[in-house]
């Protein structure tokens, strides 16, 4: 269903992109106040949401510069890109731990880190420094430093999460961290999905001290820190708790907390469009049960 900001927007679209396009031409665009709402799905997030006009530009922003930025992100980098996405991310994943094993023919560990309060710790200083070392042109540069400007937590910093233009920002600051970790710890087993990233070794010892690295990287170069609740080191035997899934070198289950969540949902909601979303979800684990079991909630539904 078309939103209402939308619908008005296009009352009159031609004179409003006419207006868009002279206030860029003569460089008074200024980016506009957003309107704040909340989401639980299914954890609270404060979602700010731009103007209708504002977000035209972030997405013509992103179409000029994110083909430059793709050639400079690492490949496994899965978060907000074409052609990656979350299944491909973890069918990667488990590429990694085969190739780490040798085929379960050797004992290897994980570290699995995520970082805390990501999108509301972004420095913007930092941000626009990264900017400014690959971005030459002046106007382009003062309209993202309008768009990071346009919103900020107390403490100056954060990205607002309904913005199209903070995924990229995220992609490009998590890059910083992506490339540290590639270039100069020099690790073959790494990948991140936004600010979550597993790295996998072949013991403990090497991955607690790689871990020591980072903190420090982070902490002084991005400003950012790790939840210490969220940091995993195990045999990876255990199995990796990544993206919903539980993901094994063979095979993948679905989480406990995200199959409780897909049947509460369902169960207040269950229409062919949520059905057909699950059921595709499903069909990158084992979960035969799971599927028959959203199948029947369906179709006792559609008898009532």
């Amino acid at each position: 269903m078309t939103k209402q900001d939308v619908l008005t927007f296009s009352d009159t679209a031609e004179q409003n992109l006419l207006y868009l396009h002279e206030t860029l031409h003569q460089k008074k665009y200024r980016h506009s106040a957003y309107t704040t709402f909340i989401l639980c799905d299914p954890k609270r997030r404060i979602i700010n949401k731009a103007s209708v006009a504002d977000r035209i530009i972030h997405h013509a922003i992103v179409r000029v510069i994110e083909p430059f930025y793709e050639k400079r992100f690492i490949h496994r980098s899965y978060a907000s890109r074409k052609s990656k996405g979350l299944h491909k991310g973890v069918k990667e994943l488990r590429r990694m731990m085969l190739a780490v094993t040798r085929n379960d023919t050797r004992k290897a560990y994980y570290l699995k880190c995520d970082i805390k309060k990501f999108f509301d710790s972004v420095d913007h200083d930092i941000l626009k420094d990264i900017l400014q070392k690959n971005i030459r042109d002046q106007d382009i540069l003062d309209l993202l430093v309008g768009i990071i400007d346009s919103f900020h937590t107390e403490d100056r910093k954060g990205l607002p999460l309904g913005n199209y233009t903070s995924q990229l920002f995220a992609n490009m600051y998590m890059n910083e961290l992506d490339q540290y970790i590639k270039r100069v710890l020099r690790i073959k087993h790494y990948i991140r999905y936004s600010d979550d990233f597993v790295i996998l070794g072949s013991s403990k010892k090497e991955l607690i001290g790689i871990l020591e690295k980072i903190k420090v990287f982070l902490n002084e170069k991005l400003h950012l820190r790790l939840h210490k609740e969220k940091i995993f080191l195990n045999q990876l035997l255990k199995g990796i708790d990544f993206l919903g899934y539980v993901v094994f070198p063979h095979h993948m289950v679905l989480r406990t907390r995200t199959k409780k969540r897909m049947y509460r949902k369902f169960k207040k909601n269950p229409n062919a469009e949520s059905l057909a979303s699950y059921i595709g979800m499903t069909k990158h684990a084992y979960s035969n049960n799971i599927r028959r079991d959203l199948l029947k909630i369906y179709f006792e539904y559609k008898k009532k």
